[in-house]
């Protein structure tokens, strides 16, 4: 049973690995399903009808911490999950989240549901950084594309599917029976990934033919282990006897967020972390004005406002399927043009491939078009156009901030595929807190000179930096040969 050889830190490490077992990655299909379904309506629960508790208890305040939370939780996670593997990881993720979703439904203090909000989101958020390294783990840089878009469809229909559900649990029975509901689906959802998740980080298995600790194993690998054995006459083997001639079980460690944070100071990945987080902040920043604009202007109630971020999630979901496929199609297109093989499950000597403009040259079409969007929404609501207007531009935001910040989660996965926790993680830390400081300015900016030239700042400023993903383009490759040969340099001198 064995992993596809995904390499360590950087894609231009040259090696050939050992094809994935069907039923080993059949299982990783499934393990990525099941955590898309607590990420869906965990990430963004944002069910605005209990949120109207704090209209004057502080909501800034509210806001502020939660994205605080949100941003800070998968540098620990992600970090923990490199090293202590990922099924230990979703364990902890899961149990945070059902504990604070009990809490939250017993909860009617509003210092009670701010820390309680806080720890949801800690818990929900840190999946989402697991999503994104099991892919790693699981399929070369040639099929990256495809996988790490489909992950990323129920974390971004969350802020659409999430205020639906929402209002509907809320217009037909309380805020309360909101969190009991994401008790069940977490559940649902945490009790099948603890018994047959199987443990993927390359750190703990290595290509799949190393057993993960005792503690570590679900269901399936006992079961399969026990098959084995009476298949063969023998005992099964004891942990010690199956790690002992191949791998050190590695020491656990608490994790250190700030190793996240060097990521961000590294010239071959802290620019596309930088641009990520501006094109996610600026376009997602004014559609969160969807609540109390389209109440202001359509005077439409909370299930109604619900019902619009609909279009929203179809347009995730249609970046999804159309982006992925996109995705591998250029990278074969340039591995032809160098006249590399794209061998399914096998690594490819990326040195002088260019990751970079394979994966960049995407993503440029769907950026402009959906600056272009958020310019068009803005000015829509600012002269009170019927509904039709901001809710077809609202389906292309949707599908042009998705798709262009998949591209660019891609390549930062393809330039660290040995830490796809940890970049995912410090992906997220910089979104969530470039949002947040995006969505305080948003509202006095709207006060000042109006949510038209407010959706046309943000989008100008995507377009004002957009010629650093050009310099990346160029300057990219290099990057990647220099900091490769520094890290070999450092391993031949022992350091």
């Amino acid at each position: 049973m064995t992993l596809p050889d995904t390499g360590q830190r950087f894609s231009n490490q040259a090696a050939i690995g050992n094809p994935m077992a069907p039923n080993m990655k059949t299982k990783a299909n499934a393990a990525l399903t099941t955590g898309q379904g607590l990420a869906t309506f965990t990430l963004h629960p944002e069910f605005c009808h209990h949120e109207t508790l704090f209209q004057n208890l502080g909501k800034g305040a509210y806001f502020s911490l939660k994205k605080a939370f949100q941003g800070i939780a998968p540098a620990f996670v992600g970090e923990f999950s490199d090293n202590a593997g990922r099924r230990p990881a979703y364990l902890v993720c899961g149990l945070l989240y059902i504990a604070a979703n009990i809490g939250l439904a017993l909860q009617n203090t509003y210092a009670g549901l701010l820390v309680l909000r806080c720890l949801q989101s800690a818990g929900s958020s840190g999946t989402i950084s697991l999503i994104y390294a099991v892919v790693a783990d699981v399929v070369t840089t040639s099929e990256r594309g495809s996988y790490v878009v489909y992950a990323s469809i129920a974390p971004q229909i969350g802020p659409s599917v999430g205020p639906v559900i929402g209002g509907l649990l809320a217009e037909y029975a309380n805020w309360h029976f909101i969190f009991w509901f994401l008790v069940i689906v977490a559940c649902l959802v945490f009790i099948p990934l603890g018994l047959f998740f199987p443990e993927t980080c390359r750190k703990i298995v290595g290509n799949g033919s190393i057993p993960p600790a005792k503690f570590n194993r679900c269901l399936t690998n006992k079961l399969r282990e026990k098959g084995a054995a009476a298949t063969e006459g023998i005992s099964p083997p004891s942990e010690d006897t199956s790690r002992s001639s191949t791998t050190k079980t590695p020491r656990l460690r608490f994790p250190n967020p700030f190793s996240v944070l060097r990521l961000l100071i590294q010239k071959e990945c802290g620019p596309i972390l930088v641009y990520a987080a501006l094109v996610s902040s600026g376009m997602f920043s004014t559609v969160a004005l969807i609540p109390s604009q389209f109440q202001r202007i359509y005077g439409f109630n909370e299930l109604q406002i619900s019902l619009c971020y609909i279009p929203l999630g179809c347009g995730t979901i249609a970046a999804a399927f159309v982006r992925g496929r996109i995705l591998d199609s250029r990278f074969r297109y340039y591995a032809k043009q160098l006249q590399l093989e794209v061998v399914k499950n096998r690594r490819m000597d990326l040195t002088n491939f260019p990751l970079e403009r394979a994966r960049i040259e995407v993503a440029l079409p769907t950026l402009f078009l959906g600056a272009a969007c958020t310019i068009g929404f803005g000015w829509t609501l600012q002269y009170e156009t019927s509904l039709a207007g901001p809710l077809i531009l609202v389906f292309f935001i949707g599908f042009s901030a998705s798709a262009t910040s998949n591209t660019l989660q891609v390549l930062l996965v393809d330039i660290y595929p040995g830490r796809p926790g940890a970049v995912t993680a410090a992906n997220n830390l910089l979104r969530c807190w470039l949002g947040a400081g995006a969505s305080a300015l948003v509202i006095p900016m709207i006060d000042a000179m109006g949510i038209g030239w407010t959706s046309t700042f943000f989008s100008l400023i995507v377009i004002a930096f957009s010629p650093l993903l050009w310099y990346i383009m160029k300057h990219g490759p290099r990057w990647r040969r220099e900091a490769a040969a520094k890290l070999k340099r450092k391993l031949d001198d022992g350091v």
